[in-house]
This record gives C-alpha cells, sequence and structure tokens, in this order.
C-alpha cells in the first residue's frame, strides 16, 4: 500500500500513541452508546498492540462541540474492558498534567484512554501537518511516545491534529481497521473486476455527485444505480415532474443547488445511470408505490418501489464489483427500508467483490442479519465518499509522508 502497517514496528516496551474513531450514536435520553460496533473493530488494533506489551494511549472523539452528542470518553473506555484482557484506564485530560502522569505511569501491556480530544479547540482546525505539528497536543503528547498509529480511517478525510500532526515528529503507520479499509477501496477503485456496478444514495449531496462524476468520468464504474433523494435530483434534473412538495423538500434540505450539476452529469452519462422505475411515497403515513408514468407525485418520495428493487437486484447480479454508499430510501422509517434491504437481500450468494459504506446501510446490514451477504463493510461513510471521489484523503497521505 506504501504505507507501513503496526507489522513494521517493534511495539514490545514501547509507549504507542493510537488514534481510534469510536464515534458512536447516543441514546438522546440517556446520553449513552446505542451502538458499539466502531469500538468493537477498534479493540483487535488496541488489543494487538497491547498483547506484544506495548503502551497504549489511544485518542479519540464523539461528536463536536454544542452537538447533543459531545461527551467525555469514559463509557468508551468501560465498552474496551469488554473486549480486551487488558488494564484499561481513562483519563478526564487530553494534554494535562493528569494525562502526562497517566501516560508516565504506564506499565507494558496497558491501555489508557485520553478524554475526548475535540475539547481541544485546535483539533477541529483543517490545517497542514507541519502546522498541527507545532500546536498543543502534538507538543504535549509526542515526547512522551515512541510510534503513532492511525487506526483512524472514518475521520481521515479531516486535515485535523490528531490525524496528521503526529506524523511529522513520530514514526507513523497503519492500524489494522485503516489497513483493511485501504486495502479493500484500493480493490475496487484502482483495479475493479468489471463490470462494476456502483449503488449511491443517502444524503449527502456534494460528495455524491463528485463520486458519480469521477466513477463514470475515469470509467471506474460501468453503472451507476441512484436512490435516496439523489435520485430526486436526478429526476428533476432529467426533465421530470417531481411535483411541488418534492421540489420544495430538495430546496429545504439544501440539495436543489446540485440541480445543474446533475443536469449536465446526466447529459453526458444517461445511458450509465439507472433511475428508480417506480417510488414508495409517504402518503398519510402509508407506504404507496408509484411508477414514474404516473409522475408527478403528490406525496413525498421515502423510497425506491418493488420494480426497481427487482431492476436493480438484476443488474447487481451481473456485477464483478460493487460499492454502495447510503440508503435507497428512508431507511429510519420501517415503512421505507423495503428498497434497502430488499436490495441488499438480493446479494445473497453473490460472487461480485462488494465493498459497503454510509452509517444507514451498515446499520441495515446489522439489523437484519445480512452482513455475510457482503464482502466488505466499511467503517467510513465521509471517508469512503471522499476517496472514491479521487480526492486524496490528508490522514492517508500524512501516513506516507511521514518521519521514519
Amino acid at each position: 500500500m506504501s504505507i507501513r502497517t503496526i507489522d513494521s514496528i517493534d511495539a514490545k516496551g514501547k509507549t504507542i500513541i493510537v488514534r481510534v474513531d469510536v464515534n458512536s450514536p447516543l441514546d438522546p435520553k440517556t446520553n449513552l452508546i446505542i451502538d458499539d460496533s466502531r469500538i468493537r473493530l477498534h479493540s483487535e488494533t488496541l488489543n494487538e498492540l497491547a498483547d506484544k506489551q506495548a503502551r497504549v494511549v489511544v485518542i479519540a472523539h464523539q461528536g463536536r462541540k454544542g452537538d447533543a452528542d459531545f461527551t467525555d470518553l469514559r463509557q468508551h473506555s468501560e465498552l474496551i474492558k469488554r473486549y480486551t484482557n487488558h488494564n484499561v484506564q481513562f483519563t478526564q485530560n487530553v494534554i494535562g498534567q493528569e494525562a502526562i502522569e497517566s501516560i508516565k505511569g504506564l506499565t507494558a501491556g496497558d491501555i489508557l484512554f485520553l478524554n475526548n480530544v475535540r475539547l481541544l479547540d485546535e483539533e477541529t482546525r483543517d490545517l497542514p501537518p507541519e502546522q498541527h505539528a507545532k500546536g498543543s497536543l502534538v507538543s504535549s503528547l509526542s515526547p512522551l511516545a515512541n510510534y503513532f498509529v492511525n487506526d483512524a480511517f472514518a475521520a481521515a478525510h479531516r486535515s485535523h491534529a490528531s490525524i496528521v500532526g503526529f506524523t511529522r515528529v513520530l514514526p507513523s503507520v497503519a492500524g489494522r481497521v485503516m489497513e483493511r479499509e485501504l486495502r479493500a477501496l484500493q480493490k475496487v477503485y484502482e483495479s475493479p473486476e468489471k463490470p462494476c456496478i456502483y449503488v449511491l444514495g443517502g444524503a449527502k449531496p456534494k460528495e455524491t455527485f463528485n463520486v458519480i462524476e469521477h466513477v463514470l468520468d475515469k470509467q471506474k464504474a460501468d453503472d451507476v444505480l441512484i436512490g435516496g433523494m439523489i435520485s430526486t435530483v436526478f429526476y428533476k434534473a432529467s426533465g421530470e415532474d417531481i411535483g411541488e412538495l418534492n421540489s420544495k423538500e430538495l430546496i429545504d434540505k439544501g440539495f436543489a443547488s446540485m440541480v445543474e450539476k446533475a443536469r449536465r452529469i446526466w447529459e453526458k452519462y444517461h445511458d450509465k445511470i439507472v433511475l428508480p422505475l417506480d417510488v414508495a411515497v409517504d402518503l398519510e403515513e402509508r407506504r404507496v408505490e408509484i411508477s414514474r408514468r404516473q409522475f408527478p407525485p403528490s406525496a413525498p418520495i421515502r423510497d425506491i418501489g418493488t420494480d426497481s428493487v427487482t431492476l436493480f437486484s438484476r443488474i447487481a447480479r451481473y456485477s464483478r464489483t460493487l460499492v454502495m454508499n447510503g440508503p435507497l430510501g428512508l431507511f429510519e422509517n420501517e415503512a421505507f427500508s423495503l428498497g434497502t434491504v430488499e436490495f441488499l437481500r438480493s446479494l445473497k450468494g453473490s460472487s461480485a467483490y462488494s465493498v459497503l459504506g454510509g452509517g444507514h446501510s451498515v446499520a441495515a446490514l446489522e439489523k437484519y442479519g445480512l452482513t455475510s451477504f457482503v464482502s466488505y463493510v466499511s467503517s467510513a461513510g465521509g471517508a469512503m465518499i471522499t476517496y472514491l471521489s479521487g480526492e486524496k484523503l490528508p490522514g492517508v497521505e500524512a501516513l506516507r509522508s511521514s518521519v521514519t
């Protein structure tokens, strides 16, 4: 991968700073973690280093200042204890004296969770690695460590202090999650076996349209199947009458500005973009399916329809590589999860190498026991989309140019 991994370092007796991404959904009433899948993923890297008798210092975040899910990492550290046989500690500090003394007091095989790194205002500033290397986070902690391990692929599209700063002053390598993510994405992006199909939905307008344009321009994808609100934008861009209500919704949710870009993509690649044949609308909280021949819809579009599931599944069946990011409908509502779930079910037994990412798509896999139907499940959403749009990821590039 042209990036070193933890196989290349001698961890025994060393102090190693590990950046993970355990940012997890919280119950809005109790503020407790309701899905610890990311914590379980990163426990592999933490366990391996602790097994090798390293002193492991964990840096992570939860939410952003001002958001409802911004909290400390004590419960994250408690959950890590479930997945390790090692001594796991937590400190309320990030770079204060308590944190420094806790690091100095570690013995071989210990794991220490520092508190939420986003308590530091400097953490979320997008700056070059050289500037972050001079900041308080890196300046305070790097003298105490021998190595830096970046395992946070899901945050690798951010040029934040804990992602890129340490690579300028410490020998830096990829952790197991970062390694697996890069290998899987390189396989589907650099040299995909054809036919290669992209299935895109969700609610990241700018990033998703960048992916569509890029993979078609560079002939990475043979066909792109579209769902979610992305398909509503393409309906409008291709001249379909989506009705006043859906047009207003595009404006309200920030998608209207993408119609012109979608129109340019459609004019150039309409033979490679597959839009749903039918949709499910929310008619007084009931799922009602209508075909495109019945447009304009008089209710909000919430999912692809049954005929579309059949079409998408048939196309996917003949693919050799399949990339999916984002759900095909309003998956949070049970009535409108059918398109996403039934399409995923159709992948059972597929010989294609498939990679799936995006929070709600992954949630669908886990909720309905479909994880085994997909070759690789990515823990990332935004980072995966950024990678597939051909942009460089600051966290990955920082590892490539790390000091040795």
